[in-house]
């Protein structure tokens, strides 16, 4: 009797000190990112603001865009999530702004890139090196992440974030032209504010700012 409680005691002490290992091994392992708060349930609401030219400020459009994660979807073996914006108060179709109604988007984040369903990277909280968006006859348009955060104020709150550059090159990449949006993210947030500029402009036309947001 007393072997069999012996080797009761052992057993027990075994998995005692397994757990515990397990537990710290669990505690020193770093959380999981969700940089760009991809989580079904998750809401953000923006409003756009134009630039009056004559006051020399951005005054409120009136367009007003609920973003909401609405389910995940597999393609091509890759979960993506889908985004659901209604957008309301563009009643004059502004073009500078998304118009009134449904859209829909797929997407995933990969190796710190938010990328879509056609491949494309959105978003980069880790790459500082200058990537090519888009071509076009005129020039080339380039998104840039800025190394330093940012502390950026909007009616939700103060963030920081990261400061992603995009700017237009001429076809040469000889002239670097005047326009210069920022995209700002805050990690575990998302989108905290977004500019919209001409490339001959040297100040953004329109600016897109979280309004409030509820994540789950």
């Amino acid at each position: 009797m007393k072997r069999i409680i012996f080797s009761l005691c052992i057993v027990a002490f075994l998995f005692s000190c397994a757990s515990d290992d397990d537990t710290q091994q669990a505690t020193q392992q770093p959380p999981v990112s969700n940089f760009y708060a991809l989580t079904v349930g998750n809401t953000w609401v923006y409003k756009s603001f134009e630039y009056n030219s004559n006051t020399m400020e951005y005054e409120d459009s009136g367009i007003v865009d609920t973003v909401t994660i609405i389910d995940t979807e597999m393609l091509n073996g890759e979960t993506y999530f889908k985004f659901k914006t209604v957008t309301t108060g563009n009643d004059s179709q502004n073009p500078h702004f998304n118009q009134n109604g449904e859209q829909f988007s797929l997407y995933r984040e990969t190796e710190g890139d938010l990328v879509n369903d056609t491949g494309d990277t959105v978003y980069t909280n880790n790459n500082y090196q200058e990537r090519l968006v888009a071509t076009n006859t005129w020039g080339n348009i380039y998104d840039k992440l800025k190394e330093n955060t940012t502390t950026i104020t909007v009616n939700a709150g103060v963030f920081t974030c990261l400061d992603m550059e995009r700017y237009a090159k001429s076809p040469d990449n000889s002239e670097v032209f005047p326009g210069l949006d920022h995209i700002y993210y805050s990690d575990g947030i998302g989108l905290i504010s977004e500019s919209i500029s001409f490339v001959s402009q040297n100040y953004p036309i329109g600016i897109r700012q979280l309004e409030s947001y509820n994540l789950q």
